[in-house]
């Protein structure tokens, strides 16, 4: 009888200590359920990406702002997953875009057109047009826009002002309107020095864009150089002339105009 109470009280006695591996598998579960929907969630949000990238470029194609994309060879198309994500397309809104093949095609199409416009002034050397890093420039310059000290274009310039205005509103990119001087020091009674006259010049197209033109105002911003960025020395009446002068700069870039709220 004393050797089964004592067996007894040894068994009751006797405690598991690896009872804590049991809330630790659930709790191991739980966190793996939990990065599963997760990642679930972030490969919907991709898809979601993918289709209004998609929607986008359909829109502007057409626009006819964009190059219609090139057939896919019907073998290759047939080899490939049916599952597998489509590759993302190279216009973002609001971003920069100069990488993208599709907008340097776009515009050097834009420079085509407009040399054929402007083929009079390009041999009279008041426009130069130039494909860059920033952008299609359309320089403008002063011999053949602008009197002396003026900030306003002068009527005889509004004709060839209305045929780079038209080609470029067609398009959605932003515009930067620059104005340059030579480094002749000005101080009349309405400019005080080459930064006055070179902002007044490029805020005024700027508005003439605007108004005249119906440019988006959120495509358009302006800004004055003075001096400081010349494109030819000057130390030439030649040179001088150059540097006089104001661009239009057309970016690889849209910008996302806010929408208002109704009423």
């Amino acid at each position: 009888m004393r050797s089964t109470s004592l067996k007894s009280r040894r068994t009751s006695d006797h405690v598991p200590h690896d009872r804590w591996l049991v809330s630790y598998a659930d709790f191991i579960t739980l966190l793996f359920a939990f990065f599963v929907v997760l990642y679930a969630s972030s490969r919907a949000d991709e898809r979601k990406q993918t289709q209004i990238a998609h929607s986008i470029q359909s829109a502007f194609q057409a626009m006819g702002i964009f190059p219609s994309t090139p057939k896919v060879d019907e073998h290759a198309a047939s080899t490939t997953d049916p599952q597998s994500p489509a590759p993302p397309v190279n216009v973002v809104l609001g971003d920069d875009l100069s990488a993208s093949p599709v907008v340097q095609q776009d515009l050097q199409h834009l420079q085509t057109q407009l040399t054929g416009l402007l083929s009079t002034q390009l041999a009279e050397h008041i426009v130069a047009l130039k494909l860059g890093r920033d952008g299609l420039v359309v320089s403008l310059r002063e011999s053949g826009f602008y009197d002396s000290g003026s900030a306003l274009p002068h009527p005889q310039s509004m004709g060839t002002l209305d045929e780079v205005a038209a080609k470029i509103v067609a398009t959605p990119y932003d515009i930067r309107i620059e104005g340059h001087t030579d480094n002749v020091p000005i101080h009349t009674v309405q400019f005080a020095s080459n930064w006055e006259l070179s902002t007044s010049r490029a805020t005024e197209l700027a508005k003439i864009f605007i108004v005249d033109y119906k440019f988006a105002p959120a495509r358009i911003s302006a800004a004055g150089f003075a001096e400081y960025h010349p494109v030819a020395g000057n130390d030439t009446s030649e040179g001088r002339s150059q540097n006089r002068r104001v661009d239009i700069i057309v970016l690889p870039r849209i910008s996302v105009v806010p929408t208002q709220p109704s009423h």
